[in-house]
């Protein structure tokens, strides 16, 4: 694959700033084993929001939506879905889980992209786990669904078997030969992938999952915790924007790759830095934690946002330390009741 081959490997240049990126991120997989031998029982409730932040956020990104609470009954309560579209949602909450507890025994193939996708739609029975049949587009699109302009054409379908079977043998060669730093080669991997586009649906959820999986492989376990497809929402056009950056001229094999592994690597940077503040929040009495948690909040806040926040920790608590801060005029309310919005700072 164009990414992967040895040449364009050997190619690459990085500079200082670069370089600084990718040992932070190594530094923080090495805190990041401490922090789980000192707080396991605390880190159950962080995994649990991450699948459900990452099923909600990575088929909302595609716009594949639930009603409100029903993503966390399909994932916590294991939900019978109801509709396509909770289907779809039970059949990523489903390829989560597998990642999760079998990525050891995952090695990159063809037959696990395919197992992958075809989890994505077993609630639909003959959908998934098919390469594409037709040529497919990667389009801009008005928000009547007018098409604006072709973004990227993808391998043909034809071709298509071939690139992925290549895709697998480029990636295991140059992880053996050590051609590059893992955090280069994983969302190199990713990135031809998305440029294969091999499906004829479920490309960037599988191409998420991907990341994710190829993620645990090296030990970069942040994505168990801080869901990596609620940050990509929270920064789609910039998602999308170096995605089609990078993909310029990729059949050609002269595409930059920069814009595309400094956003896959900003998303790791700002993972580990909330999954590490969410720790250090654990270490603390309940009272702090929350106390901590509304200092890091810059805007208007809920208390269903520091109960997520802050895991183990009731509502009722939470409850109780804003209105000991109001009372210090640490934080202010605006509203009453479910809608009532909080502030830190005096009125």
């Amino acid at each position: 694959m164009p990414s992967l081959q040895p040449s364009y490997l050997t190619s690459l240049r990085f500079d200082t700033s670069e370089l600084s990126t990718i040992r932070r991120i190594g530094e923080a997989r090495g805190r990041q084993d401490l922090f789980v031998r000192q707080f396991p029982e605390q880190l159950d409730t962080l995994r649990t929001n991450a699948i459900v932040e990452s099923t909600e956020s990575s088929n909302r990104i595609e716009g594949v939506v639930a009603a409100p609470g029903r993503v966390a009954d399909l994932v916590v309560r294991r939900a019978e879905p109801r509709t396509r579209s909770e289907q779809e949602i039970a059949g990523y909450r489903d390829a989560l889980q597998l990642i999760h507890e079998s990525h050891a025994d995952m090695r990159l193939a063809q037959n696990i992209v395919h197992q992958l996708h075809h989890m994505l739609y077993r609630y639909q029975p003959g959908t998934g786990g098919r390469w594409k049949s037709a040529d497919n587009q990667i389009v801009e699109r008005e928000a009547d669904g007018t098409v604006v302009r072709v973004r990227f054409n993808p391998t043909p379908a034809v071709a298509t078997p071939q690139a992925m079977a290549d895709l697998s043998t480029h990636y295991h060669d140059a992880i053996a030969g050590s051609l590059a730093d893992p955090l280069v080669l994983l969302p190199l991997a990713v990135l031809d992938f998305l440029c294969i586009h091999p499906f004829a649906d479920g490309n960037g959820r599988v191409g998420r999952l991907l990341s994710l999986l190829l993620l645990y492989h090296f030990d970069y376990q942040v994505g168990r915790y801080v869901s990596l497809e609620r940050l990509i929402e929270e920064s789609r056009e910039t998602y999308y924007e170096a995605l089609a950056r990078s993909s310029r001229a990729w059949h050609e094999h002269t595409h930059d790759a920069h814009p595309w592994l400094n956003y896959f690597w900003g998303v790791l940077i700002r993972a580990y830095g909330e999954f590490e503040a969410r720790v250090e929040s654990l270490k603390g009495s309940k009272t702090e934690q929350v106390q901590a948690a509304v200092a890091r909040r810059l805007g208007p806040f809920g208390i269903a946002d520091l109960e997520h926040d802050c895991p183990g920790v009731s509502r009722d608590m939470v409850r109780h330390v804003l209105r000991q801060m109001r009372a210090e005029g640490r934080v202010q309310v605006e509203g009453h009741g479910r809608g009532a919005k909080w502030r830190a700072g005096s009125a």
